[in-house]
């Protein structure tokens, strides 16, 4: 998988050193490509869920069985991003995006043309192999080509991968669901994704030097049982029919997995041979960072899967109307994103990220006040009115954390974050889609109709979202832009 295309020396330089001095054509190309491909390939991890009672129809299966198309990319992705820290570290930077980018479009070939729901699973499995890839090696490439003048600008534009594409796949899926039958979502990413195969292959430029590191197997068993285990768990806490088999069980021997997966990094990182290295948390930006983004993601994706069910079940939208409705949020949401890394660039990322976690705590304070007589308006306001929240928050924060690390540490940044996503992600799904259900089944044995149990549940779950919420805000204030002379992390008591 090493690769030994030709490199400018002096950009090598640069990057060895993490303080590289100009964005030459050479990287804003291979930042193209990756941000591009890395969009592409997102849209997949939310684009599922609509299609979830056409694919029960059409392929004679439970709802259980169904989820699992989503389930197990979700447990794909954090089982392979723990391990793209060592990837990034051993491996080239071209021949990593044509690994990540063949994966996932031959991922999208077979689902295309699965004849039922085994090939279809594994399809997805295949294609969750390549995105968790293609985000830790954006985020590392661009932290290591980019000045850091200008870095927020170009985080800007990774916000909009990690936000707006999970945001508008639902959108994508429910308009092509509406004509089409459900092969036509994998059909219609197909060329896309091939394109910016063929595309990379040729263009992408090795812009980081390999070197050899201990590749630790015990870990890599460790790190899938954990972080697996925890993601199936929360995945499965909002099933009805879920019981302690598929929560219980799954997130406590996911728990012990992670407590000595962790103990077992801290004591490889002594020799530098560490499958994810820790060292990351000693610096402060990068922990607070990572408090405030997991509070934000679980805010993001819980919202993003109770607003839908919300309108089809309380206020009784169309399921293309609930999809045009979301829709302007995650345009806002990708047009805010340069401007507040421009902000960034020039104010830091303080004012940013207060002002940015009140308004999404007061968005989701608002949201409680949703009941079964709310107009469809109030709703879309409020998604608008998150989206720029989170849109102040994201860039702010992908940028102060990788960029308060030093260069060595960069991928297994890159990777934290990336597995946090995915974790935070199922964890705020499940937690609102949990206290949803049992609201739900409280207020429908006391004879309410399903509008007005479904409004009662979505507001416990917001409820509890809000109070969480507010956890971001003091945390926002600890966050600062890291002195980055060389690249040397703050010491946590500082």
């Amino acid at each position: 998988m090493a690769d030994t295309a030709l490199t400018d020396p002096r950009a090598d330089a640069e990057a060895t050193a993490g303080q590289p001095t100009s964005m030459g054509a050479r990287n804003r190309l291979v930042l193209t490509l990756l941000l591009v491909s890395t969009f592409v390939v997102f849209l997949n991890e939310t684009i599922m869920g609509v299609a979830v009672p056409r694919l029960m129809a059409d392929l004679s299966i439970p709802a259980s069985t169904a989820q699992w198309l989503t389930a197990a990319f979700l447990l794909t992705c954090a089982v392979v991003i723990p391990i793209t820290g060592y990837l990034l570290q051993r491996f080239n930077t071209r021949p990593v995006f044509i690994a990540a980018m063949s994966l996932f479009t031959v991922g999208t070939l077979i689902a295309a043309i699965a004849p039922g729901f085994s090939v279809l699973l594994i399809a997805r499995i295949v294609q969750a192999s390549g995105t968790a890839i293609m985000l830790p090696l954006l985020m590392t490439s661009a932290i290591t080509l980019v000045p850091e003048a200008s870095r927020g600008r170009v985080m800007g534009n990774i916000s909009i991968v990690i936000s707006v594409a999970p945001a508008i796949g639902p959108v994508i899926s429910g308009v092509i669901l509406s004509v089409l039958s459900w092969r036509w979502m994998f059909i219609v990413v197909l060329p896309i994704a091939a394109a910016a195969l063929i595309v990379g292959a040729v263009l992408m430029k090795n812009v980081t030097t390999p070197r050899k590191t201990h590749f630790d197997v015990l870990s890599v068993i460790l790190s899938a049982i954990g972080f697996g285990g925890v993601v199936y768990g929360l995945s499965n806490l909002g099933l009805r029919d879920a019981g302690p088999l598929q929560t219980v069980l799954p997130l406590s021997v996911g728990a012990v997995a992670i407590a000595v997966f962790i103990l077992r990094q801290l004591s490889l990182q002594k020799r530098d041979s560490a499958l994810l290295d820790l060292r990351t948390f000693r610096n402060r930006t990068f922990t607070f960072s990572i408090v405030m983004f997991t509070i934000s993601m679980m805010a993001m994706f819980g919202t993003f899967v109770l607003l839908p069910i919300y309108m089809q079940n309380a206020i009784h939208v169309s399921s293309l109307t609930t999809g045009l409705l979301l829709l302007p949020g995650g345009i806002i949401m990708g047009l805010l994103a340069p401007l507040v890394g421009r902000i960034y660039d020039r104010v830091g990322p303080r004012a940013l990220l207060i002002s940015g976690s009140t308004l999404v705590s007061l968005v989701l304070w608002g949201l409680t006040l949703l009941d079964e007589h709310s107009p469809s308006w109030w709703v879309l306001v409020a998604h608008v009115s998150l989206s720029i929240g989170l849109a102040l928050v994201f860039t702010p924060l992908f940028t102060s954390s990788l960029g308060a690390l030093t260069p060595d540490l960069y991928s297994h940044g890159s990777a934290t974050v990336g597995t946090v996503q995915q974790v935070a992600g199922a964890a705020g799904s499940a937690l609102f889609v949990t206290i949803l259900t049992a609201r739900e089944a409280v207020l429908a044995g006391q004879g309410a109709n399903v509008a007005v149990s479904t409004a009662g549940g979505v507001h416990s779950a917001f409820l509890v979202g809000a109070i969480i919420s507010i956890v971001a805000i003091p945390v926002s204030a600890l966050i600062r832009r890291a002195p980055q002379t060389g690249g040397a992390p703050a010491p946590m008591g500082h």
